[in-house]
C-alpha cells in the first residue's frame, strides 16, 4: 500500500494518488458526507450555478470522482446539451456510471482522462468545473493551462476546493478536524494512509488569492472567488480570454 507524501516532484506522485482513489472509491461518497456533514452537495450546487450553463451547452467536469457535480451540471444543460465527466480512477468512474443509470440522467458520459493532458480538442466546451480535485494535480499550472485550452473563448472555469481558514476559533477547529479526526475516519475506509494525505494536500495548496493568481497566469479573466463555511471552502470562477 502506498504511503503518499505530497512531493509533486516525485515521478510517481500521480500514480500514488491514482491508486489511492482506486482503493477508496467504494467508501468515497459515505466518507464525504460524514466529513462535511452532507454540505458537499450544497457546495456543488453553488459551483454548478457559477458555471452559468443553459440548455444546449456543453461542459466538462474534470476529476469528476463519483459524478455528483457532473450530474448537477447535466440538469442545467438539458435539453439538448451534454456533459462529460472525466477522471483517472476507473473505479470512481464505474460508480459514477452506476449513479447516472440509476437516476436516468441523459446527456452524460464518463471517460478516463489525465487532467494534465486532456484528450479533447481545443475550444470545445462552454464551461469546465473541478470539484475537490485540483489540489491533487501533480502540476497545477499545467493543469490550468489545459483547462484554458479546451474552453471556448469566454467559457467559464469553476473550481470548488477545500482551503484553510486563517482566523481562530475556526482555524483551531479546522486543525483538530483535519489533522486528527479525518485520519481516524479514514480508518473506516480500510486505507488510513489515504485520509492522512488529505490534510497534507490542503496545507500544500495555494491560498484562495494564490489560486486566483495562477488562474490569471494561465489566461483566465474576470476571476472571482467566494469563501464559504467560515473559510473552509472556496469557489473560484474565471472566463477564458
Amino acid at each position: 500500500m502506498d504511503t503518499i507524501n505530497d512531493n509533486r516532484q516525485s515521478p510517481d506522485f500521480a500514480g500514488q494518488v491514482n491508486r489511492m482513489f482506486d482503493r477508496v472509491a467504494s467508501n468515497y461518497d459515505a466518507l464525504n458526507s460524514v466529513m462535511t456533514a452532507g454540505l458537499h452537495h450544497r457546495w456543488r450546487e453553488r459551483a454548478a450555478a457559477q458555471a452559468e450553463l443553459g440548455p444546449g451547452d456543453s461542459a466538462l467536469d474534470i476529476c469528476c470522482g463519483t459524478g455528483d457535480l457532473t450530474l448537477e451540471l447535466s440538469g442545467r444543460v438539458a435539453p439538448g446539451g451534454h456533459v462529460i465527466g472525466c477522471d483517472f480512477s476507473e473505479p470512481m468512474l464505474d460508480l459514477a456510471r452506476e449513479k447516472t443509470a440509476s437516476r436516468g440522467a441523459a446527456g452524460v458520459r464518463f471517460e478516463w482522462a489525465d487532467a494534465l493532458a486532456l484528450p479533447y480538442d481545443g475550444e470545445r466546451f462552454d464551461a469546465l468545473t473541478v470539484g475537490f480535485g485540483v489540489r491533487n494535480l501533480a502540476d497545477l499550472d499545467r493543469g490550468l493551462r489545459e483547462m484554458a485550452r479546451v474552453l471556448r473563448p469566454g467559457g467559464r472555469l469553476v473550481i470548488l476546493e477545500i482551503t484553510q481558514p486563517v482566523r481562530p476559533p475556526l482555524s483551531t477547529f479546522y486543525s483538530l478536524w483535519f489533522d486528527r479526526i479525518v485520519p481516524l475516519l479514514g480508518a473506516f475506509s480500510g486505507d488510513p494512509e489515504a485520509y492522512a494525505y488529505l490534510p497534507e494536500s490542503v496545507r500544500s495548496f495555494p491560498s484562495p488569492g494564490g489560486l486566483a493568481e495562477k488562474m490569471d497566469r494561465a489566461g483566465f479573466e474576470q476571476i472571482r472567488y467566494t469563501v464559504l463555511a467560515g473559510g473552509i471552502i472556496a469557489i473560484h470562477s474565471g472566463t477564458r480570454g
